[in-house]
This record gives C-alpha cells, structure tokens and sequence, in this order.
C-alpha cells in the first residue's frame, strides 16, 4: 500500500464511533449472559486505557488490577518491552507461519524456558492453556500406550473436551457428556492415587501445584511421593502451571517449592503471552517427544495451526527477558508475603474472615461463617440462597467504592483470589489492604449498602433456579 492510497480500515474511527455500543453487541451477538451478570453486579463499567497495574475509566479515575486477567498479565498491561518487540516483530516481516521451515524464534523461546526446567528437553507451543494441556494429556496416553488419566477433585484445567475431561468441578462438565474416561481423587490423597495406579491403566496425573479454585496447595512432600508412586507404575507425572508458573508464585514453576519433584510433562501460558498474543506451552521429557514423533511419517501427528508463530514467540521471549531484568519472580515472593501477612493479620479482628493462604502472588482469601448471633443470621440467609454471595458482596465494593478489580476464585466459594500483575509492589498492598479493611469494618458493622446489595444478589439467585 503506498503512503497515499486511501485507508479502507481505520480501526481508531471504527472504536470512535461504535464504541459506546460495546455491551449492546455484547448482547447481541457474543455471550449475551456477560452483558447481564456484569449489569447485575455493578461491574459494567468503560475502560478507556490501561498500563502495568492500573485500569482508566472515562472520567479519568485509575482502578487497581488484582486479578491480572486471570493471571494472563503477569508483567502488566502494555508492558514497554513486550510492546517494543511486538513491534519489531511485525515491521521485520518474517517468512511467518510457512508450515515448510524452522524459524528460530521457536527454538529461541523454548531454549530460554527449558532453562527454566532443565531436567525437560522439548517444547511444542500451541495456543492456550487448554490446548497445552490437551498436548501433554495426548502425549501421555501416546508415550505410554495407555488410556486413562487421573485428575483432582475441584481441578481447572481448560474447557475444550479433553481437558475438561480432567477438569473436577461438576458445573463446567455438565451437559457436555460424554467425556474421555478418566477419574478425579481428592488432592493430597496418596493412597487412592496408589489404588487406581494398580489398576494398570493409568497414563499419568496432572495436577495444579496450587489449584486455582479455592487457592489450595498440594500437601507437603504429596508431589514428590505422587511422583514416585507413578513412576513405579510406569504412568507420568503432569505438571499444569498455566496460572501458576512463569513467577506467579515465587518461583518460576510452583512445583520447584517442592525438592526432588521434576514432572514429566509441564503445561504453560497465559502470562508466556505478555497479555497480547495467546500461546500456549507443553514441556517434556525427550523420550515422550519421540515416540509422539517417531518417524518422519508422523511429523504433523500433533500440530498447531497458530503455534510457534512470530508474535506469540516475540512475545513470549521479551516476558521472559522482562521478568530476568526486573527480578519479578523474587518480587512475587517478597511482594506476595508482603500482602498475605499482612491480610492474615486481619483473622482475628473480623468474624467474617476465616483464613488468608496461597504463595507468592496467588492468594486465597476464605470467608466463613461468623460467631455472633446478627452476622450469623446475615451470613444463612445469604448460604441458603447461594453459596459464594458473601465473597461476592466483598468484590463488589472492592470495585465501586474503592475501585479495585478482584473477584471471587470459583463458583458456590467463599474465597476471592488475588492474581495481580506481579510488577506491583508496596503501594499496591497498602491500598489494597486499606480498601479491605474498609469493607470488612462495613460488613461486620452491618453496613446498609453492603448488606442491601446482599439481598439483591439473594433475590437473582432465588430468581434463577
């Protein structure tokens, strides 16, 4: 295109004038229950711009991030460098997506993550945390020659079919029957992982070191007994760090806070991504990889249309560079401890809060049910509505007043999650344990607004059975 032809696409027109719409269309012709829920909640607000941790609305006023999109901002929103390479990328015009080739970026990028897990020797990038997992659930079943995996009860791992076949809560598996056949424990429960084991038919077990849902660790000294037990039966150990690896929780993988445990199979993504192009990340152990790809007759056994290309490779090496360059898996961990000593110290001081745990980053705050007769009544009217209101009503003016992004950490929990970017720092904690504590004094005092909106959100879930 020369300088002067005329332009058939003006994207900043486009968002000028169809902008204000955006919840219309929404509704319209995307999800048309996101709109509503958003609506419902008072979390319909407009977003004009964001950078590193902050949010800006149309009136100018900032919103703190802790919830990172679900841990895909990792290195924050618009990250200078991340942003720089995407553009180098772009204006150097590669021989992208060719199929016939072997361009090095790929190599570049999975030779800078093996380092990260030196006991693994091969990576193949698709797109998604999902589809990272179905990767290492398809090598497994290959590289053992057996059909079933084992999963943990209230485990997340993706939404396509097969890796909600080994996704543990029952409200994201319902409807979408049949399913692969494979079989849930209860984390941290050895002896039934070694009873299905025996069973002989057992391809391998994937785990979230630290599950998303509910922000549960893995009991100590469990992954590398679980470890040891699969290997003995001849079955592999999968590690999913799609939430929590790259930094998320103060170490670069979350089972490297376990000594000994090196799994065979590691599952990578969203913060890989920088917040621009997904990608998604299997790492493995070199054997697994050739017998997936044996002969040259099955080099496309296992492929991605999308994976390995130029952008998400850019980007994903200019996170990992970002996050060498600015120390943030160590600043996940101080950081990290920072806020969850800091919340924890809150326990005794209000009724309503029952526990603060996670690791570095990821942090699980647990509401529970309160001594006091008043607050008591409050809390069974909310439980026998729905379960997970409280955690809600503690979100919503986390937002509206102190405007703060958190949400609750799974559906019928009374957990919020805090996943923030992990480039924040002391004054993030401060503000965020400051708006906490406001809410907490509002709640425990019987605050009108808040327990108001209490009864409304009582009202939608009576209204939606």
């Amino acid at each position: 295109m020369t300088a002067d032809h005329p332009k058939s696409f003006d994207l900043a027109r486009l968002l000028a004038e169809r902008g204000g719409e955006r919840y219309d269309l929404h509704a319209r012709h995307l999800n048309h229950q996101l709109p509503r829920m958003l609506r419902t909640i008072g979390f319909d607000k407009v977003y004009e711009r964001a950078e590193g941790a902050y949010f800006w609305d149309t009136d100018g006023q900032d919103y703190l991030d802790m919830l990172a999109g679900f841990g895909v901002m990792g290195v924050g929103r618009h990250h200078p460098v991340v942003r720089k390479a995407l553009h180098d990328v772009l204006d150097a015009s590669l021989a992208d997506l060719t199929r016939f080739d072997c361009p090095p970026l790929p190599g570049l990028l999975a030779e800078k993550l093996l380092a990260h897990a030196p006991h693994l020797d091969r990576v193949f990038f698709g797109n998604s945390g999902t589809e990272a997992v179905e990767t290492a659930l398809k090598f497994a079943r290959y590289a053992t020659g057996r059909p079933r995996i084992l999963y943990c009860e209230h485990a997340f791992h993706g939404l396509t079919a097969g890796s909600l076949s080994v996704n543990g809560e029952e409200g994201f598996r319902d409807g979408f029957a049949p399913l692969l056949p494979d079989t849930a424990i209860p984390l941290g429960d050895l002896e039934r992982l070694e009873r299905e084991l025996a069973r002989g038919d057992v391809a391998g077990f994937v785990v979230e070191p630290i599950q998303g849902k509910g922000v549960h660790e893995a009991p100590p000294g469990f992954l590398r007994a679980a470890q040891d037990l699969l290997h003995r039966h001849k079955a592999l150990l999968i590690a999913d760090e799609v939430q929590t690896g790259i930094g998320r929780t103060g170490d670069f993988f979350a089972y490297q806070h376990e000594d000994g445990v090196e799994p065979d199979l590691v599952c990578v993504a969203k913060a890989l991504s920088g917040g621009y192009v997904p990608v998604g990340a299997t790492l493995g152990k070199d054997w697994i990889f050739k017998k997936v790809y044996s002969s040259m007759d099955r080099v496309l056994v296992h492929s991605a249309s999308f994976g390995s290309n130029a952008q998400a490779m850019a980007a994903g090496l200019a996170v990992l560079a970002v996050m060498e360059e600015e120390h943030l898996v160590e600043s996940a961990r101080t950081t990290g401890e920072l806020l969850r000593s800091r919340l924890a110290a809150l326990v005794d001081s209000y009724e309503l809060l029952h526990e603060v745990r996670g690791r570095g980053l990821m942090i699980g705050i647990e509401f529970g049910r309160p001594r006091s007769l008043g607050l008591r009544s409050r809390w069974t009217m909310l439980q026998a509505a729905r379960k997970g209101l409280f955690a809600q009503m503690v979100v919503v003016p986390l937002l509206q007043k102190h405007r703060i992004l958190t949400q609750v950490s799974g559906d019928h929990l009374e957990v919020i999650k805090l996943i923030p970017p992990l480039i924040i720092g002391e004054p993030e904690v401060d503000r965020f344990v400051r708006a906490f504590t406001a809410v907490m004094d509002e709640a425990h005092n019987g605050g009108g607004l808040m327990w108001d909106f209490g009864r409304t959100l009582v009202k939608q879930a009576v209204g939606s059975r």
